[in-house]
């Protein structure tokens, strides 16, 4: 019992932790804008960028001279491959690049905590809302003025 609470009270346990809520507020924007992925898979994302961060350091503390940037640095394209399958090209466009970015920047922020600048990871999660709340307003501004590309586009939407 006494290790359990040793673990929950633990710098990693609260690194993880942050990681998580951060994380699912990204998600929470996808899961109100009616995206999938949402919640769940954001979370995750963060929270496996910050093991794979946590342990980065800790394997350079173990091994003098290792440099904890190489396994981080995976976490990258393994991100990118991640968010390629949101990715969906159909003849009125293409969607899921924002979720496939958004996919990108929750890895960052959960790496960021991981490497202890969660006020990093904090300022990109607040700055990473406004741009998605506030730019959807701008592009349904746009929208309304904008003619349809498509006879079975309406407002600038592809209609089923």
């Amino acid at each position: 019992m006494n290790e359990l609470l040793q673990l929950l009270l633990s710098q990693a346990n609260y690194h993880i932790l942050v990681a998580a809520a951060l994380g699912a507020l990204i998600g929470l924007e996808r899961e109100l804008a009616g995206k999938d992925p949402s919640l769940r898979t954001f979370a995750l994302i963060s929270v496996g960028s910050c093991i794979f961060a946590l342990l980065s350091e800790h394997v350079a503390t173990l091994a003098p001279g290792s440099d904890p940037a190489r396994i981080a640095a995976q976490i990258i394209p393994g991100i990118g491959f991640l968010g390629a399958g949101t990715i969906f090209r159909s003849k009125y466009g293409i969607s899921g690049l924002t979720t496939a970015a958004l996919m990108w920047v929750t890895a960052g922020i959960g790496m960021a905590v991981g490497f202890n600048r969660v006020d990093i990871a904090a300022s990109a999660t607040i700055n990473a809302l406004l741009i998605i709340v506030i730019l959807q307003v701008v592009h349904r501004g746009i929208r309304i003025y904008r003619k349809p590309r498509h006879p079975k586009e309406k407002d600038g939407e592809a209609v089923e």
